[in-house]
């Protein structure tokens, strides 16, 4: 039994959620959101909320019902809130910058490192060694992130690289003489 997945998803005011077909369509102030629907799945939008149950007792259905549930509630909570990354940026010489629809990254290389943000993402640089990543999907948000950190990954020596906000870098101790 799933205890995350008995709980429904409550919906705030000012938010719609729709059931069509194999699709969910949940809009709110951020935007419009889509998630294709599982057959093992039964969904239920009722007033103020949300309900998943699995449609049948096999192992799969029961497999998929916390997941489902979590899926709908980033649903909901992306349309109204959003959601943020962080990154920063350690290193001499290594910044970022933000210009319009392209992430601009020098990190050590011959070259600069030019991302493209994708739609419905928005990245900010409030100084030259934070990226704050934010959006209505989880998913796409998480995404950018890890794709941006790939490019320099915190060492374990000095610490140089880009890493997430609250992460913690184990560090070594270098040769000894």
């Amino acid at each position: 039994m799933s205890r995350i997945g008995k709980k429904a998803v409550t919906v705030p005011a000012g938010v719609t959620a729709t059931i069509e077909g194999k699709q969910m369509t949940v809009k709110g102030p951020k935007g419009s959101l889509n998630l294709a629907l599982r057959d093992e799945i039964k969904y239920t939008v009722e007033d103020g909320g949300i309900s998943v149950q699995p449609a049948n007792d096999s192992k799969q259905a029961r497999a998929f019902w916390g997941m489902q549930r979590t899926m709908v509630q980033n649903l909901v909570t992306g349309v109204t809130d959003g959601f943020t990354k962080k990154l920063l940026i350690t290193g001499v010489g290594y910044r970022a910058s933000a210009q319009g629809r392209k992430l601009k990254l020098q990190l050590g290389y011959s070259h600069d490192v030019d991302i493209d943000v994708p739609e419905g993402i928005e990245v900010k640089t409030p100084d030259q060694t934070t990226v704050e990543i934010s959006g209505a999907d989880k998913q796409k948000v998480g995404q950018l992130a890890a794709e941006i950190r790939r490019w320099r990954k915190p060492e374990p020596y000095k610490g140089k690289g880009i890493k997430y906000d609250g992460e913690f870098i184990f560090r070594k101790e270098g040769k000894k003489k």
